[in-house]
């Protein structure tokens, strides 16, 4: 899915980024707990669920000055990203109906300052339902953790928010919008066709399918449970060789070597595409640019013809020094009736 619906406190948005689903072992955690809402005093989940409804309810109206005005002080003075989430996001959620989902209570008030990480346990670790917090360079206080689901309308969104009382009063420390679906369907959906797709021995299907599952099912980074962790252990079990990650993916086009470096799935033209980022040495010219990258496409479609089952099309960026990509998305039968 398509990463830059992501936006965080400042001072943490590097580190979570990071962060992935990264543990820390318990010597590392110091005086901290956490209180699902099943176990909160009824005052207590109360006034943390009333807090996000208002935030999310700003969100969906488009204010993002609204917001601002009750987010703490380190995450107000840095609030570009937010700000343009809730640009993108007021309209998609016109007429959404907001249901506040999840509530944590997130205890951290003797930790040490400039930790590199504080962990909380949520629940029981034999429940299905157990949830691990791993937030980076969290200072010490008093955090709720959120999550708002606005339903009803076309492309239905996750607003999870990291909440820290400040003053007396819950304000807004981190947000994380998601979507719920992708080109019509969940993350539970995209695990089971992960599944069928693993069976078929189609990893490279199945391991974008685990992909996007992931992105969908799980609302933030810095989460892991016992059944997301079942998801991971299924996505690495199918992952191709070769994937670009520190080094780039090598293709071979007429000849000539180009480097992928990125390969992530969204569904922004209706069906779920396949994006694939590669270097290129220039794109000023958009014939002789769309002509590399059509070639890109059809050898990508001769070494993996599965794509062809698993994606509506490709989304390819060519990254070019000091220049602005040249991007380029086509239906699979489009690319496939290039001469």
């Amino acid at each position: 899915m398509k990463r830059s619906m992501t936006t965080s406190m400042k001072s943490i948005a590097a580190a979570l980024c990071a962060a992935g689903l990264l543990l820390f072992s318990a010597t590392q955690v110091f005086a901290v707990s956490c209180t699902t809402q099943s176990e909160m005093k009824e005052a207590d989940r109360a006034a943390i669920s009333a807090a996000a409804r208002s935030l999310a309810a700003k969100v969906q109206a488009g204010d993002a000055n609204g917001v601002k005005a009750t987010t703490i002080s380190s995450v107000a003075s840095n609030f570009e990203g937010i700000a343009s989430s809730i640009q993108t996001l007021g309209p998609i959620l016109a007429g959404a109906t907001l249901n506040v989902s999840s509530v944590y209570d997130l205890a951290a008030m003797d930790i040490k300052p400039g930790q590199d990480s504080v962990q909380f346990f949520c629940g029981e670790a034999a429940n299905s339902a157990h949830v691990i917090f791993t937030i980076p360079q969290l200072p010490p206080g008093q955090y709720g953790f959120t999550i708002v689901e606005a339903t009803g309308v076309k492309n239905p969104q996750r607003l999870s928010m990291l909440l820290q009382m400040n003053a007396g009063a819950w304000q807004l420390a981190g947000f994380f919008p998601r979507p719920l679906i992708a080109a019509g369907h969940d993350g539970v959906w995209y695990w089971r066709k992960a599944r069928e797709y693993a069976k078929a021995n189609q990893d490279w299907n199945a391991y974008f399918y685990y992909q996007t599952a992931a992105f969908l099912l799980l609302p933030a980074d810095f989460i892991e449970s016992s059944n997301f962790d079942k998801l991971l252990q299924e996505q690495s079990a199918v992952t191709p060789p070769g994937m670009p990650g520190d080094q780039p993916m090598t293709v071979a086009v007429a000849g000539q070597p180009v480097a992928i470096t990125n390969l992530h799935t969204d569904s922004t033209f209706g069906g779920l595409d396949l994006v694939v980022s590669y270097n290129a040495a220039d794109v000023n010219d958009p014939v002789a640019a769309r002509t590399r990258t059509v070639a890109l496409m059809k050898a990508l479609l001769t070494l993996h013809p599965e794509w062809k089952e698993g994606f509506h099309g490709l989304w390819v960026f060519a990254n070019a020094p000091n220049q602005h990509p040249f991007a380029l998305e086509l239906p699979i039968p489009e690319i496939e009736a290039q001469s």
